[in-house]
């Protein structure tokens, strides 16, 4: 039986060694020594990874954590089901968040010791194994989940495009779905019996890519042993998913816009005329007119893609669902995981509703996990939840809000009014309660530690006093 392959991304030899040695019998383990490195080790390797381990401070910058943040995101875009596991000295709390935030799944402070480190690796691919099961019964939404506005016209949208034969280009932030929306075309499809390829447009190199996409003849660059078909080939009248198009080199985009226009391309080293019958699925987290400005994306491609689009709206723009969404990760995450679920207080659940989760559903679905891991069958209160997330959630004071504000020296310009100031503190609180909750004057209340008809009281005398 094949072991599970562990990608290990650390410039410190000695561990990587340590590392490689203790890992050995539970996992495959490729390393890298950077960012860059693992970019490259990626597009060699046999079988792609189902978990990878990395370090903050990499090359070049070793002493700071961009390189690996950076490294976070790439890995997710290689494969959004890839579990990340953070092991750093930079343990700031600020860091951990914002690796959490990011995507990564757990964060292991350095030194570590050897069986927790491979207790946690373990707890990982248990959930990645039971992510990877199919469901029995398909809905006919396709797993997409969620009842708010945005979400009911996209569900709509998916639908509309599903059997169309023109290209589909699906926008959104990272985290948000936009995978599971391509799929959901695929299989909402009469093309739904055909293959479905999913080929990340950012994880090769152009040449690497342009042998993956359209297949090659022997001999066409080193190291072709033989003929391969490309993605185009293979997806035959099926489906073929470009993920993060904007990422496409510009040699390899004018291929793509022939592909698009009439069927036609070449394998690298060939001269003979192939059509594909691909129906194409592209998807990015970039503006393309952004990229067309620029001049790193082709005018005439983004037309030729953009005829029909969906846009996957963050999850910060769908209050509705976040409640929806941990139901449903709860329920699946605790019986994976043969586990009671935990529960959120009614305060909390308050809270969880007005976080904006910048890191969309895979930081809602991430909490959720480590929520479930924790707090196994208990109430989880305000300050556990925020211990989860990268912002925070106190409401500041009006000094805080305005640092001009000086009280000595406003006292000392004379003409000072206590009930003017007490106002434009009411008023600053109820603002910023009502940023966070959207406008919603029930929950607003609730973080006021008012009731609902009270704030509406101020709210009115407060107009007042401003006309």
């Amino acid at each position: 039986m094949l072991k599970p392959t562990l990608l290990l991304v650390d410039d410190d030899f000695s561990i990587v060694e340590i590392l490689k040695f203790s890992l050995r019998h539970e996992f495959d383990v490729y390393s890298a020594e950077s960012r860059e490195g693992a970019r490259r080790l990626l597009q060699t390797l046999p079988r792609q990874p189902v978990i990878a381990l990395i370090d903050l401070g990499l090359p070049p910058n070793p002493h700071q954590p961009e390189e690996g943040f950076a490294l976070v995101s790439e890995l997710l875009n290689f494969n959004q089901a890839m579990k990340i596991l953070v092991l750093s000295g930079q343990d700031s709390k600020a860091n951990i968040l914002h690796a959490l935030t990011l995507g990564a799944v757990d964060f292991i402070p350095k030194p570590c010791d050897t069986p927790l480190l491979l207790a946690r690796l373990k707890h990982q691919l248990i959930i990645y194994e039971a992510e990877q099961e199919k469901p029995q019964n398909q809905e006919t939404d396709c797993g997409i989940i969620g009842e708010s506005l945005p979400m009911l016209s996209l569900k709509s949208q998916t639908q509309q495009f599903a059997d169309s034969p023109f290209p589909v280009l699906i926008m959104g932030e990272s985290g948000s779905g936009k995978e599971l929306v391509a799929q959901c075309l695929h299989t909402s499809s009469s093309r739904k019996n055909g293959n479905c390829l999913t080929i990340n447009c950012a994880a090769f190199t152009a040449d690497l890519l342009d042998a993956q996409l359209f297949g090659h003849a022997k001999g066409a660059y080193t190291g072709a042993a033989g003929a391969k078909t490309g993605f185009f080939e293979d997806a035959e009248n099926g489906s073929l998913i470009l993920d993060e198009i904007g990422e496409m080199p510009l040699e390899l985009q004018s291929k793509l816009l022939r592909v698009l226009e009439n069927g036609e391309y070449y394998r690298l080293g060939e001269t003979k005329v192939r059509k594909s019958n691909a129906r194409i699925i592209a998807s990015t987290n970039r503006d393309l007119r952004d990229a067309v400005r620029k001049g790193s994306f082709r005018n005439d491609l983004y037309h030729r893609l953009t005829v029909l689009t969906i846009r996957v709206p963050p999850l910060c723009e769908r209050s509705d669902d976040k409640l929806i969404l941990l139901k449903h990760f709860q329920t699946f995450y605790s019986a994976s995981m043969n586990k009671k679920p935990f529960e959120l207080d009614s305060y909390t659940q308050d809270k969880w509703r007005i976080y904006n989760f910048p890191g969309n559903v895979r930081e809602l679905r991430n909490i959720v996990i480590r929520l479930s891991t924790k707090y196994a069958g208990q109430t989880v209160n305000t300050e556990q939840l925020e211990a989860e997330l990268e912002e925070d959630f106190s409401i500041k004071t009006p000094s805080e809000l305005d640092q001009s504000d000086n009280i000595e020296s406003l006292l000392l310009k004379g003409n000072f009014s206590l009930d003017d100031a007490m106002l434009e503190w009411e008023r600053r609180y109820i603002e910023v309660a009502l940023k966070m909750s959207q406008q919603n004057l029930s929950q607003a209340a609730r973080l006021l530690g008012i009731n609902r008809t009270t704030l509406y009281s101020k709210m009115q005398r407060l107009a007042k006093n401003e006309i």
